[in-house]
């Protein structure tokens, strides 16, 4: 089982606070002979609609030498963990879980937004010191 990212008990609050009800610490998928490990699984029951919403979170600290560097190895792992709920949980959306100051400094960069609108990327924005989320980019 991989190790928990820096922000994962943080984003848990999070998203705990938001209303979430976390169902899964590390979420397993198997498709086909490959494993995947998704940070954390949650639900939340919208009782006008007696529906419920389910979505994983894979959490990226960016703490590393390069962003740029981060944000490949993120974006792969995103791509590739949404093609394997599509197969195994199409109900459940993706999102990447990213400190505040980080969308601020680096994610607001043109060539990164448009990777973001290309790739159709999910963001949780989180503010780590107050543990809330801040923003949800659809």
């Amino acid at each position: 089982m991989p190790a928990k990212d820096l922000f994962h008990n943080t984003v848990r609050t999070a998203l705990d606070k938001d209303g979430w009800t976390i169902t899964d610490e590390n979420l397993y998928i198997q498709v086909e002979d490959v494993d995947f490990y998704i940070d954390l699984a949650a639900e939340r029951i919208l009782a006008a609609e007696k529906t419920g919403q389910k979505i994983a979170v894979e959490i990226k600290s960016f703490l590393g030498a390069s962003d740029v560097t981060e944000f490949h190895l993120a974006l792969g792992q995103f791509l590739n963990y949404r093609s394997a709920l599509r197969l195994t949980e199409p109900d459940r959306t993706l999102y990447l879980a990213i400190p505040e100051d980080v969308y601020d400094e680096f994610f607001r960069r043109r060539f990164i937004q448009r990777a973001i609108e290309e790739h159709y990327l999910k963001l949780l924005i989180f503010n780590p010191e107050r543990e809330e989320i801040v923003r949800w980019r659809n």
